[in-house]
């Protein structure tokens, strides 16, 4: 119990430390930095904060935060790595730092835990399945969101790409080139698919051929109808009438889609008939029992 404490003091001192040490009050600006508006050309670099503790700290963490994270992550099976799906859904997060925050919460669940076991007293058994579980459980509840947050982006594309297939169609039929179509879907759309197209019109003036960017589209998006999609606007310059293909592959994404609508509401509708089938076998059960166990009742007894 001692030890416990002892241990609980020194985790929360440590804390108390990096907490203070970036208020102004409590640290002190280094000598450099107090010079540095008296030297020449010293206005114009930006002054640095105080302590850089809590910025070592965060260099030290974030390459062993990444390697947790990410071998953990393919242990459980998850085939993307964590640059890959956020990238795929435009999050302004960097995978260090999501992988810090993931490891912190994780932590934080850790340290509460102990807490919680300490302070309650519970059974060894039980203070280690929380003090292990716990931890586990914040560090899954993260890789399932952002991973759920993925899947979530691929069905939105999946389900905007016929219609954006179509437009592409119409705008190619109607004497746009490939770059100017997507410009223009990227401009006037506001779904998954125009904020994909924005970053191959960025990717395309940040030097990548019109080619390269779509295949690098393709890659992040991790569709085949992307695939199937890019695959034919590869062809623009090897077929003049490929405002008819893009209107074809659309109509049949479109019946993809159908298909699949189709499955879910079939797959739904069996999945309505579960609790009825429960509700339904549980007092028949009841009722059969009661006559069953009055007749071995009698039988017993003659």
């Amino acid at each position: 119990m001692s030890r416990a404490i002892v241990g609980l003091g020194f985790v929360a001192w440590a804390g108390a430390t990096l907490v203070l040490s970036e208020i102004r009050w409590f640290s002190r600006t280094p000598l450099a930095e107090r010079l540095r508006p008296y030297l020449a050309g010293g206005w114009q670099q930006a002054a640095k904060g105080g302590s850089k503790s809590v910025d070592s700290l965060r260099e030290v963490i974030a390459p062993l935060a990444s390697a947790i994270g990410e071998r953990t992550a393919h242990a459980l099976g998850v085939r993307d790595d964590i640059a890959t799906r956020l990238a795929r859904v435009h999050s302004d997060l960097d995978p260090t730092a999501a992988r810090v925050r993931q490891v912190a919460w994780s932590v934080g669940g850790f340290v509460l835990a102990a807490l919680a076991t300490v302070s309650l007293s519970l059974p060894t058994a039980a203070g280690l399945l929380a003090v292990l579980g716990i931890p586990a459980a914040t560090f899954l509840v993260i890789e399932q969101r952002v991973s759920a947050a993925s899947a979530a982006w691929q069905r939105r594309l999946f389900h905007e790409l016929p219609v954006v297939g179509e437009q592409i169609g119409m705008l190619l039929s109607a004497g746009y080139s490939v770059g100017a179509a997507i410009e223009r879907i990227a401009e006037r759309g506001a779904g998954a698919c125009a904020q994909d197209l924005a970053r191959v019109g960025r990717r395309v003036r940040q030097g990548l051929s019109q080619g390269e960017a779509l295949r690098e589209w393709a890659e992040l998006a991790d569709v085949a109808a992307v695939h199937r999609l890019v695959a034919i606007l590869a062809l623009s310059r090897d077929t003049g009438d490929l405002g008819r293909l893009i209107s074809d592959e659309a109509r049949t994404l479109r019946r993809e889609a159908r298909r699949e609508l189709a499955t879910t509401i079939e797959r739904r509708e069996q999945q309505v008939w579960i609790p009825v089938t429960v509700a339904t076998l549980v007092p028949g059960t009841v009722f059969l029992a009661v006559p069953f166990l009055q007749a071995m009742r009698l039988f017993a007894g003659g």
